[in-house]
């Protein structure tokens, strides 16, 4: 099958097979032979050999397609190198060499995956080239495809590339891959049917559990009553045996009892977001604590609901990689979150592979 266009015809040479010796393939050729098989005899690209003239007349190709680049243009694989490398920020790199104007950004690292959005529709827009992307905030391995990028036509003019290019030039880092941290996790669990032992509690496992699965530990938990004070101090002692991330859980609603976001604002904590766009998790809260080293970031709170205990997947697993990996979450990323916010709770929960939280 021959990949031109309309306006493409400029950029090849129509010619007698028989004098295609030494030129490049710009098209697929097809071989078929009745009841046996269909297939690419020829690869475009290829250099057509002397050899393989007897060949393509056997094909019925008289006349063959050959590349005509001239200096304002490019191939689709010296521009796919192009569009690649100005796309890409920390943490990715090309996978392999360009393929039929195509190539792939992998991950370089184990991390989240950062998109320049903006960037992505406006280099996506200008035609003839194109850019697909996982989405962003996706928490990914290293090796993991992110991105792949390519030329459309196989033969593209040159102020095409060089405004694609540009966009990377203008925004920096449209696809990166941010490495995340190790946490030092204080837990405080409230409630004063836990610290009295009137229930089991079930909080621990499960912030356990999402904390190793970042390779993370928990220096700390501690249970207290529904007292502001007492939840207060024992934040404070968890800072004091180095946590660099605190998690408080229940107490979140508006019960006269529910005092947990009150200790929280005690501590001095600044940047206090309560309530977000999604469901499980609408009365999540997060606030930032100064660290005691005035050298280093402000140390994140974050409020758990008890939609925590019910519900396998809640704005718990979207928040924590993105404030492990550096975000800074307030009102209006809590905000953003709302569009695909809503968890549809499957009996097969198979998150992350699902929509739960792409829309941002």
């Amino acid at each position: 099958m021959c990949k031109l266009r309309g306006d493409d015809t400029e950029s090849f040479k129509k010619i007698p097979a028989s004098e295609a010796v030494g030129l490049i393939l710009a098209h697929d050729v097809t071989e078929i032979r009745p009841g046996e098989f269909k297939c690419r005899a020829y690869k475009k690209g290829h250099i057509v050999r002397r050899e393989d003239i007897e060949h393509f007349l056997r094909l019925g190709k008289e006349h063959l397609f050959v590349l005509n680049i001239n200096h304002d243009e490019m191939h689709e694989d010296d521009a796919a190198y192009n569009l690649a490398f100005a796309l890409m920020g920390e943490g990715v790199k090309m996978e392999g060499e360009p393929k039929e104007g195509k190539i792939n950004i992998v991950a370089e690292r184990d991390g989240l995956l950062k998109v320049n959005k903006d960037a992505l529709s406006e280099f996506n827009v200008i035609g003839d080239v194109m850019c697909a992307t996982l989405h962003s905030n996706t928490t990914v391995k290293k090796g993991r495809i992110v991105a792949g990028t390519r030329a459309i036509p196989l033969v593209v003019k040159r102020k095409v590339i060089e405004e694609a290019t540009s966009i990377g030039g203008r925004f920096g880092k449209v696809i990166e891959v941010k490495k995340i941290r190790r946490p030092r996790a204080g837990v405080v669990i409230t409630g004063n049917e836990v610290y009295h032992g009137r229930i089991k509690d079930a909080f621990a496992p499960v912030i356990t559990k999402k904390i190793e699965e970042y390779n993370g530990e928990i220096i700390g938990i501690y249970y207290t009553p529904d007292d502001e004070g007492m939840i207060a101090e024992r934040l404070r002692e968890l800072l004091e045996g180095g946590a660099d991330l605190l998690i408080t859980t229940g107490g979140m609603s508006v019960d006269p009892d529910d005092v947990t976001r009150f200790a929280i604002k005690s501590l001095g904590a600044e940047g206090i977001a309560y309530g977000s766009a999604v469901l499980p998790g609408a009365m999540f809260l997060i606030a930032y604590v100064k660290h005691k080293n005035p050298d280093m970031e402000p140390i994140p709170v974050l409020g758990i609901p008890a939609c925590g205990i019910y519900h396998k997947t809640t704005i718990f697993d979207l928040i924590l990689p993105r404030v492990l990996a550096g975000d800074r979450i307030g009102k209006k990323e809590l905000a953003e979150l709302g569009h695909g916010g809503l968890c549809m709770n499957c009996t097969d929960c198979r998150y992350p592979l699902c929509p739960f939280g792409k829309g941002c």
